[in-house]
């Protein structure tokens, strides 16, 4: 499932492809066409995302909420020639397509968990029920870190529980806790306050990242590939990480096996050596 950073990349996109134009808006598949037909010849106003959901809006306060789930893909394809024609027949199950009335750009939606025409009301309950998203300029730590030190669910859970913490998958969620030698089975209750800003702090810095470069590299300069003479990673995924789907593989920087175990149906990744399970000191 794309992670925080490739809704937040996705909505740039569209924003710049579409935003102050009127577009043409039809739904080949045809599971979105009544909606599509409303908005059909209307302005996009722009788009945005708040943790895994997007938001394509439309003049008169109209929006296109579009959840990916495991397989959604949304292709965005600009700076065309302005010929209309150069628009290419919809291939496969397409179940929104967008195309500037300039013709200079058009967007396809496949396999999409939701898409659905909302109101602002509707739009805005949505939000309500997710929890901050690193990536917004005005997020701020502190909803999430309410529920969190409430809960004595292990911490590697909460990270990805999206009414906490809004965006982060199982990458962020993985390389995050290896980066702060934190185990994913620890309790959310035992983290202290401060332990808790900096994981906040280091997920920011690293989502952002990921929106610039359109991939999840986690390792610090001194384990990258080059500083420590390894093969750069081969995987589908993308990017440098410490553990993320690295079981039974060495650990970057103590040598220890790569450990992986199942948590709400999710695969957990973590270094023993490095990420020791917590042992409270409270006296029975």
């Amino acid at each position: 499932m794309p992670e925080g950073h490739t809704l937040h990349r996705l909505a740039r996109g569209l924003t710049e492809a579409f935003a102050g134009r009127e577009v043409r808006v039809t739904s080949p598949q045809g599971r979105f066409a009544d909606s599509a037909a409303i908005l059909d010849g209307g302005r996009v106003e722009g788009a945005e995302a708040w943790g895994k959901h997007l938001f394509v809006e439309f003049a008169e306060e109209r929006f296109v909420h579009v959840h990916l789930g495991l397989y959604g893909q949304f292709a965005v394809h600009r700076d065309l020639s302005g010929a209309v024609d150069q628009v290419p027949p919809p291939v496969g199950q397409v179940r929104l397509r967008l195309v500037s009335r300039d013709g200079r750009a058009y967007a396809d939606l496949r396999g999409a968990t939701t898409c659905e025409l909302v109101t602002t009301e509707q739009r805005d309950a949505v939000v309500a029920r997710s929890g901050p998203d690193p990536l917004r300029p005005d997020a701020s730590w502190e909803p999430s870190w309410a529920r969190v030190r409430r809960s004595r669910a292990p911490i590697g859970g909460l990270l990805m529980d999206q009414t906490v913490l809004a965006g982060v998958g199982n990458v962020y969620r993985a390389e995050l806790l290896f980066r702060h030698r934190m185990h994913p089975l620890r309790p959310g209750q035992s983290l202290r306050v401060g332990q808790f800003r900096v994981l906040w702090a280091d997920l920011v810095e690293l989502m952002a990242e990921g929106v610039r470069t359109g991939r999840i590299d986690t390792v610090r300069p001194e384990h990258t590939p080059e500083a420590m003479g390894r093969p750069p990673r081969v995987d589908d995924h993308g990017g440098e990480v410490y553990v993320y789907r690295r079981a039974g593989q060495p650990c970057h920087v103590c040598g220890a096996t790569v450990r992986t175990e199942e948590l709400l149906g999710r695969n957990l990744f973590w270094c023993a050596r490095c990420q020791p399970r917590f042992r409270s000191r409270a006296v029975e």
